[in-house]
């Protein structure tokens, strides 16, 4: 692994509306906000520019939010930041940009191609417009296959898009609709979340009302199985647990999250995971601006495990991958692992969750199904 490559996450949290199992941080679509959260984005990214002078940029991901909210006025600046900083990037740099397929246009396509944002996520969710409904989305399925469409053949051809599963009143016959429908999409790439009832969101404070329309645990399982099946038999490749991609269009991004390749996190409530620490900047856009104003660090989290706890964790989430661990590489880089874990990779090995083989560990199909219950009993 090439140590110098860095990734950097841009969390732009304007919204028309949040949806009801959203938990991330978002504020309204208002200009003045806009203006406010620029001016606190550029004293933020001169904090760090010193920090970057020996790395090697690989990916750049403008999360939310719904980021093309803030126009490719405002996109292009935040670039040219980056360009006119003179730091290195890599010749075949990822630029990812979230998106809503309501908000999809060809000229916003252009736009957004034109200062060189070369992939769009977009979020999804169902191809089923009840579920649509359910989960307070604002496109219809219809809005959704035409927003694919126009994104692809307006300069964007590496399109990833998000689904949905365990969602209030989702059938596995219609989850397997939305999979059938969704491979015969111009898309590279495809990410799959359960629905997770997060504390703060609308679904966690209805929850009582919702959860007898929830799928039970058998149904969840098999809907996660079925996509798997139907995505590998219209030869798609799963890579990671929850992604999939054709045309070796792999997320690079997210594939550094899943290697602990170091990120930094810009704005209001952004992560970061760099030199073995983890840290969140303060997730309110008022303070954000202000501490930046004061010349004082947005931070408002930080922590760095103990190195046996640290080397747990990275194991956990290097499994995500479905290429597995090299055991011998992870040693030479981290050190060997503590008794108790070998002890405990050796059980789950046992017990067909993981396979160990030519040095090699890797979840099973099993662990694959289970894979929380593997990363819980690593950790």
């Amino acid at each position: 692994m090439n140590n110098r490559l860095v990734s950097l996450y841009f969390h732009i949290p304007f919204c028309s509306r949040k949806c009801d199992y959203c938990h991330f941080y978002v504020i309204p679509n208002k200009d003045p906000y806009k203006k406010q959260f620029m001016e606190g984005l550029k004293l933020e990214w001169r904090r760090w520019q010193s920090e970057l002078e020996d790395k090697k940029i690989c990916s750049i991901y403008f999360g939310g939010g719904t980021p093309t909210l803030l126009g490719p006025d405002n996109i292009e600046e935040i670039l040219r930041w980056i360009r006119e900083s003179t730091l290195c990037t890599t010749p075949n740099l990822e630029v990812t940009l979230e998106a809503n397929p309501e908000d999809i246009s060809s000229s916003l396509v252009r736009s957004f191609a034109a200062i060189g944002v070369n992939r769009l996520s977009i979020g999804i969710q169902s191809l089923d417009d009840q579920l649509l409904k359910e989960i307070s989305r604002q496109h219809s399925a219809h809005t959704a296959r035409d927003a694919v469409i126009t994104a692809s053949q307006n300069g964007i051809p590496n399109i990833s898009v998000d689904l949905m599963y365990d969602l209030p009143r989702q059938t596995l016959t219609s989850w397997e609709k939305t999979l059938d429908e969704a491979v015969n999409l111009p898309i590279t790439h495809l990410s799959l979340y359960n629905l997770v009832l997060e504390p703060q969101t609308v679904f966690f404070k209805k929850k009582d009302e919702i959860k007898e329309f929830l799928p039970d645990a058998l149904t969840s399982q098999r809907m996660y199985e079925s996509a798997i099946d139907t995505l590998e038999k219209h030869g798609w490749t799963q890579y990671e647990v929850s992604a999939f991609q054709k045309d070796g269009l792999s997320s690079r991004h997210n594939v550094g999250y899943w290697t602990a390749r170091p990120f930094l996190g810009f704005g209001p409530s952004a992560f970061s995971y760099w030199k073995g620490k983890r840290f969140r900047n303060v997730a309110d856009l008022s303070r954000y601006s202000r501490v930046l104003k004061e010349g004082l660090s947005p931070v408002d989290f930080e922590e760095e495990l103990p190195e046996v706890d640290k080397k747990r964790e990275l194991l956990a989430i290097n499994l995500r991958m479905l290429e597995g661990v090299d055991m011998g590489e992870f040693a030479r880089r981290h050190g060997d692992l503590d008794r108790e874990t070998a002890t405990k990779l050796q059980e789950l090995v046992q017990q067909g969750l993981l396979s160990w083989s030519d040095n090699k560990l890797k979840l099973t199909r099993r662990g694959l199904l289970l894979y929380d219950a593997v990363a819980t009993e690593i950790i």
